[in-house]
């Protein structure tokens, strides 16, 4: 989760600093601080050792779907 946030506040910050008109050179070296963070948080999300006994027949259980039948 450090690097979903840590990528997220780095494209917060370029949004910010592109709409202020900071010099090219820190905006491109951010952007590019920015993807290299974005691989890795990639990298770190579909490595992650999560396992789970749960199907797609489980549907998603944040808000459960209640089948009436009519």
């Amino acid at each position: 989760m450090f690097y979903v946030a840590l990528t997220t506040f780095l494209l917060v910050l370029l949004a910010v600093m592109v709409s202020m008109d900071v010099p090219f050179a820190l905006v491109f070296y951010t952007k590019c601080v920015g993807q290299f963070f974005l691989l890795v948080m990639v990298y770190k999300v579909l490595k992650d050792k999560y396992t789970t006994n749960k199907t797609f027949d489980h549907l998603y259980e944040g808000h459960p779907i209640d089948f009436k039948e009519e």
